[in-house]
């Protein structure tokens, strides 16, 4: 366990922690992945969490091989994500609203680091009415190297002037806990599509069951 103390921001990872996007992303690809006869195996899925740009795409060909067409397929899932977000929303997490308003009293600033790009997560923020919990938002696309390199969080806290030690990562995935682990921040997973390995788990702060329990833990 790695102690936590009141953090200066607390920086919130997206899919699969503030809404249930991973889940509809990954039902949503599957049905893609068997229309181009490839396999739609969830555990396939879960590697891929938390990664993006170079990495995603050499993870999706070490999976599926050097023919698989990786922009194509996941430009197509996310447009079938995006119709059904227009249509209903994002659906939040449990406990998403609370925490934020809680740390909203306490004057704790809060921003996204997402691998997801900039312009998805700001829209997903403005649908679910929760834009105006956060400073700012750090998409996938703006840094080099995706989790489980630090660069998204570390960029969080270069953004927001403070050292990484003084801030607190909230995360679903593995790699998530890594990159912040690598940056040296404090980091506490809500694991989502996948409970973390032993390893990462000893990495985290804490694991917890949802949001509602991080209000207690650091506020």
């Amino acid at each position: 366990m790695v102690e936590v103390k009141i953090p200066e921001l607390v920086i919130f990872d997206m899919d699969g922690l503030i809404f249930d996007t991973e889940r509809l992303f990954m039902n949503k690809k599957n049905v893609i992945l068997e229309e181009y006869g490839y396999p739609a195996r969830q555990e396939d899925y879960i590697q891929t969490l938390g990664l993006s740009g170079k990495q995603l795409h050499d993870k999706l060909i070490e999976i599926y091989g050097p023919a698989y067409p990786a922009e194509e397929i996941s430009k197509k899932a996310r447009a079938a994500v995006n119709t059904c977000l227009e249509e209903y929303g994002p659906d939040v997490k449990p406990g998403i609203r609370e925490l934020l308003q809680r740390l909203s009293d306490r004057g704790l600033p809060c921003c996204v680091a997402s691998s997801t790009r900039r312009a998805y997560v700001e829209k997903y923020l403005q649908m679910a009415g929760l834009n105006s919990y956060f400073s700012f938002v750090i998409g996938g696309e703006e840094v080099k190297r995706s989790k489980p390199e630090p660069d998204i969080f570390l960029s969080a806290c270069e953004k927001a002037g403070i050292a990484p030690e003084n801030a607190l990562v909230l995360e679903d995935s593995e790699n998530g806990i890594y990159a912040a682990a690598a940056a040296g921040i404090p980091v506490i997973c809500i694991p989502d599509l996948k409970q973390p390995s032993p390893k990462a788990a000893e990495m985290a702060a804490a694991v917890l069951s949802s949001a509602e329990e991080v209000r207690d833990f650091i506020t």
